[in-house]
């Protein structure tokens, strides 16, 4: 799927009950409005460097992951905590990695847990990989840490760590790794790691249902044939986890995740290598999944969130993605398992890393080398003829 056609805001409409019952009994339908809904990005909190992750505390605390190694913690607007005590030692800033995504348990009142992925040295080689932990925060420290999961070996270059992790209503954990640049390798091959979307329990042991587990395979694997998907959440109307991937030159994509299915990469692909040739050996293939939308030219997909809020009438189900390569967000019309119409907002702000929902319903998202911004909505009636 290419799109080409770009819109500046959705129509909505939106129904209005009488609180009186009509002749026969039943609540009455009296208006229809038809409504605009368009959107600012207003600032909520400058930044140094790269924010690449968000999540929020039960008490309405921001926490954002700086790659280079800290976590900020922000409460009115303002940083009033720079967390660098308990960031693991073994930390190494290389191109793409460094500290990356940052998600709560989703029973995190009860248990205090907080999730990070981060390019990791420990271990076999040079280099680093990608590694999941789970640590507490505690007078603005991490304490309690424990690494959940390391992708093997090291790797010295710098491209596609993967590291987006989310949680499904189960409270299975999944996490992606990219390619590590070693695209003829790893992503076909389920006895090594990268090019895989994982899925443990939420104390890093494995599923016992996971799709390789008694097999020949790592039990951890979820999905594999994947290049390097850095976006990824669930559905909430369907509990499905979706993701997306960073293509070559073209064929980013977007995917629903199911337990051992191939995804194709490197054998099938929409795009080309950036000198301009192919590589791949076709766009579709018996026994690989077809990505459920991709885009070419490429927009460099990252963080991704879906509406269910309130806030943005009409939006609720839609995917919000962010483009680093344009530097906007791509708001998809989802209706059930397919994508129709694109909306570019916000263009011009920066590239953007990570967009989630808050608990107050409204869509924040990260700015590299900026701050954080939320999208403020502006809802108003539109004439109907």
């Amino acid at each position: 799927m290419n799109f080409k056609k770009f819109s500046t805001s959705t129509l909505v409409v939106l129904s209005l009950m009488l609180t009186g019952m009509g002749c026969n009994g039943q609540p009455e339908e009296i208006e229809q409005l038809p409504v605009d809904v368009s959107v600012e990005a207003e600032k909520v909190v400058s930044i140094d460097g790269i924010g690449w992750g968000i999540a929020f505390l039960p008490e309405g605390d921001m926490l954002v992951t700086e790659k280079s190694g800290k976590i900020y913690r922000v409460n009115g607007g303002e940083v009033v905590a720079e967390i660098t005590d308990g960031i693991p030692s073994d930390l190494q800033v290389n191109g793409q990695g460094g500290l990356m995504d940052i998600t709560l348990h989703p029973d995190y009142e009860d248990n205090g847990w907080i999730y990070l992925s981060y390019a990791s040295s420990t271990g076999e080689g040079e280099g680093s990989n990608t590694a999941i932990m789970r640590a507490k925060l505690e007078n603005d420290a991490l304490i309690d840490s424990e690494v959940l999961y390391k992708a093997e070996p090291n790797s010295t270059r710098g491209q596609h760590y993967g590291s987006r992790i989310v949680f499904d209503r189960d409270g299975y954990m999944y996490f992606s790794i990219g390619d590590r640049g070693n695209r003829d390798v790893l992503p076909q091959d389920i006895t090594k790691d990268g090019g895989k979307v994982y899925r443990l329990n939420d104390d890093g042991s494995v599923p016992s249902d996971n799709p390789f587990v008694g097999k020949e395979g790592i039990d951890a694997v979820y999905s594999y044939g994947h290049r390097n998907p850095q976006g990824m959440d669930m559905n909430p109307n369907t509990g499905e986890i979706w993701a997306n991937e960073h293509g070559p030159k073209g064929g980013d994509e977007v995917n629903i995740i199911e337990a051992g299915n191939n995804y194709g990469w490197p054998v099938i692909s929409y795009g080309i290598n950036y000198d301009g040739t192919e590589f791949a050996e076709d766009t579709a293939r018996a026994g690989m999944e077809q990505p459920i939308l991709y885009w070419d030219p490429s927009i460099a997909p990252a963080g991704m969130t879906f509406v269910n809020s309130d806030k943005y009438p009409g939006w609720e189900g839609d995917l919000l993605v962010a483009s680093l390569k344009f530097a906007y967000i791509a708001h998809l019309d989802v209706e059930g398992n397919d994508i129709g119409d694109e909306t570019k907002l916000v263009e011009g702000v920066g590239r953007i890393r990570d967009i989630v929902q808050g608990p107050d319903g409204y869509i924040y998202f990260t700015a590299e080398g900026d701050g954080v911004y939320r999208l403020e909505p502006t809802v108003t009636e539109t004439s109907e003829g």
